[in-house]
């Protein structure tokens, strides 16, 4: 027989001489055998229980204000002490509801999995033995936030429900009330694990992400420097890790990195006193030191934005204050030195290459070591003039700064970064926006013209980069992809993503006998995905989803088919192949591409870090044999993510979101068919005011969310 010892004001005043503090929680029962464990372990230095006995993973439980006591079987009972603040791991649930009479356990269905992805189905049975009626089971996250809420229906002691995972990522709790009392609980339902996925229903589009993150996995290169490892991305067609090659393809291996900071740490380690930076790291296995290509003039804003991308990534503000001074230098050096700086045009300045590629116009030289080479070297005869990439670059990377200085740095500097970001746009545009794209090469001499080709007519590759530039507005985005467009001519080539077109005639460029002294090949002309990927995006965001699509699928026939991807293709399809260290899984091209399909197609648009702040735009409406959608974006390097579950109707569509997003901007594409005029949108149940946003081809409805949690519907 249990002895029962009710805790009211007389043991409180027995114990303590004091009378029960108002505002205390009513007290509660102590019976066996909590009360012989209680008495053990001192009693009244434990304190009045701060709740029933609950059952918490079928076992019963009673927590006090520093220890937990659990009843291992009905005669015998533990008592463990609990750390200070652990009330903040238990659901308030727990504390505040009663205790039912009625035992109830919750546990996952057969089958089921335990790591478990955000909005991804989830298999649960609830049982209570010889009950039969309704109950409700919450659920709460890895930071104890209320998570989800299901009614259910008991039959015969049992219920099987699906539950959509959301919330912060890690265990999650379980709670069952019975009568509003809780009946049961689990501690660690599921983990919530979440991995960048994309379902949407169409082969082709799921298999293209796995594939992507294949070939971009195989070009990663890890070895020791200065007694750590690093790891980064390698060229396509080089094996050391290039500033260039690394930093454009972490558009693609953000979302499944975890080292996404040793390279640039490395890179901030091998800048020169007077800013600049060297195109390749120390390399001591390959014998390869620390070097620049003198006719480049991009790797310092590759820097700043490289760096800032890999904050984006991780968060971590202290990591990002350790670069500051190394960005400020960086940016300094571009728009000062007279190497790389044009005093009267105030802009930067680099001899007359191939858009950003580092050979220069003229027959092949000879290099340093006397042997025939590509003019990677400034000579006597060099041309010098002013490539667009170089400038929308910085113009980039000078906005991107103001938005580090406001964060970690010096907060007076950001309006002084914005104005002469601006200021160096409107040099950029008076110059050389023709009204349709950037020209290629403005030349210092006036009287310089290349021969055999009309470099007014010359689309280079940087304009597809514009496309996705802080700086370059959308008037002129959508310029750029109109052009693109209009050059897709599949007699001529089988993509439109030429690296420049029209290319140069046959030995402009001197390449010592290798791939590029032709029209069509390597940057001269060659098809390069890494500009589809670009352009793609870029369609996405300046209203030209449908076009942004059909490249991405015109690239996902091509790699199904191939097996491969390579930097650069002959305009008839032949994969182009410079050398021996050629590799088939060029990870620049499958990260442009990576990068449209989740920041364009899927619309995670990260304006912050760690997804706390987004503009998310689902362009699924844009092919109308999507129905259902499934999408997960995750930064690896942090654990921060962003799902969704898009869904159509014949007269509605369906946004629920989740992850730990701050603030979201979600612009949701409307069918083309949709008449605004009979709209209706609700946010979790309630009709809000929203805002048609067109943009080109393109028309979103908007709606401001202020937490990583919604149900967005839009009925017509």
């Amino acid at each position: 027989m249990f002895v029962r010892v009710i805790f009211v004001a007389w043991v409180i005043l027995a114990l303590t001489g004091c009378a029960l503090a108002p505002g205390l929680p009513a007290p509660y029962d102590l019976d066996e055998p909590f009360l012989s464990a209680w008495r053990r372990a001192g009693g009244e230095t434990l304190g009045p229980p701060q709740t029933p006995p609950l059952w918490i993973d079928e076992y019963q439980v009673q927590l006090f204000a520093n220890h937990r006591i659990t009843a291992v079987d009905p005669r015998r009972a533990v008592v463990e002490a609990l750390e200070e603040g652990w009330s903040t791991g238990y659901p308030t649930l727990l504390r505040d509801a009663p205790a039912s009479a009625q035992r109830a356990s919750v546990l996952l269905s057969e089958g089921a999995e335990s790591l478990a992805g955000p909005l991804a189905p989830l298999k649960v049975t609830v049982r209570a033995p010889g009950y039969n009626g309704p109950a409700t089971l919450y659920l709460f996250d890895a930071a104890v936030q209320p998570a989800d809420q299901v009614s259910l229906e008991l039959a015969e002691g049992y219920a099987h429900v699906t539950i959509y995972p959301r919330g912060a990522p890690g265990p999650q709790w379980a709670v069952v009330l019975i009568d509003g009392q809780v009946a049961g609980a689990r501690s660690t339902l599921f983990t919530l694990h979440p991995t960048t996925a994309l379902a949407t229903g169409d082969p082709e589009l799921d298999a293209l992400y796995p594939r992507l993150r294949g070939f971009m996995e195989r070009a990663a290169v890890s070895y020791e420097l200065n007694g750590r490892v690093i790891r980064g991305y390698r060229s396509p067609d080089n094996p050391l890790i290039w500033l260039r090659d690394h930093v454009y393809q972490g558009r693609g291996f953000r979302y499944f990195e975890t080292d996404v900071t040793s390279v640039l740490d490395a890179f901030r380690e091998a800048q020169l006193p007077d800013g600049s930076l060297p195109d390749v790291l120390d390399y001591p296995e390959r014998m390869v030191k620390a070097h620049r290509k003198e006719v480049e003039s991009d790797l310092e804003f590759l820097y700043v934005q490289g760096v800032y991308e890999a904050w984006q990534m991780t968060g971590d503000d202290a990591w990002l204050r350790g670069h500051v001074e190394s960005m400020r230098r960086a940016l300094n050096y571009i728009t000062s030195d007279p190497l790389r700086w044009d005093a009267q045009r105030q802009l930067v300045r680099r001899p007359y290459t191939i858009d950003m590629w580092d050979f220069a116009y003229g027959p092949t030289t000879i290099s340093p070591d006397g042997k025939p080479a590509p003019r990677h070297w400034i000579e006597p005869d060099t041309i010098w003039g002013t490539f667009h990439g170089d400038n929308t670059g910085v113009a980039h990377a000078m906005l991107v700064m103001a938005r580090v200085e406001e964060h970690v740095g010096d907060p007076q500097m950001a309006p002084v970064w914005r104005s002469a970001s601006k200021g160096l746009m409107d040099r950029l545009n008076d110059l050389s926006w023709n009204g349709r794209f950037f020209t290629h090469f403005m030349p210092e001499d006036p009287t310089f013209a290349p021969a055999g080709v009309d470099p007014a007519t010359q689309l280079s590759l940087s304009n597809a980069y514009a496309l996705n530039r802080l700086g370059v507005d959308g008037y002129q985005g959508q310029r750029i992809i109109e052009e693109y467009f209009n050059r897709r001519d599949f007699a001529r080539a089988f993509a439109e993503w030429y690296a420049i077109d029209p290319p140069f005639p046959a030995g402009s460029f001197g390449m010592a006998g290798g791939k590029g002294e032709n029209p069509g090949e390597y940057t001269n002309g060659g098809i390069k995905p890494l500009v589809g990927g670009e352009l793609a995006r870029g369609a996405f965001r300046h209203g030209f989803a449908a076009y942004g699509l059909d490249i991405l699928r015109r690239y996902a026939d091509l790699t199904e088919l191939t097996g491969s991807t390579y930097l650069w293709y002959y305009p008839d399809g032949r994969p182009g192949i410079q050398g021996p260290d050629t590799i088939a899984n060029d990870g620049w091209g499958a990260g442009a591409m990576i990068g449209a399909l989740f920041e364009g197609l899927a619309g995670f648009d990260d304006q912050a870090e760690r997804y706390r702040d987004v503009i998310l735009s689902p362009r699924w409406a844009s092919d109308p044999s999507l129905t259902e959608v499934h999408a997960v974006a995750t930064y690896a390097a942090s654990d921060s993510y962003l799902a969704y579950r898009w869904q159509r109707e014949d007269r509605a569509i369906h946004l629920d979101i989740t992850g730990r997003s701050e603030r979201i901007y979600a612009r949701i594409l409307l069918p083309p068919e949709l008449d605004t005029a009979t709209m209706q949108v609700t946010l979790n149940g309630d009709i809000v005011p929203t805002t048609i946003d067109g943009v080109a081809h393109d028309r979103y409805i908007a709606v401001p969310l202020d937490a990583g949690n919604a149900q967005v519907t839009i009925t017509w």
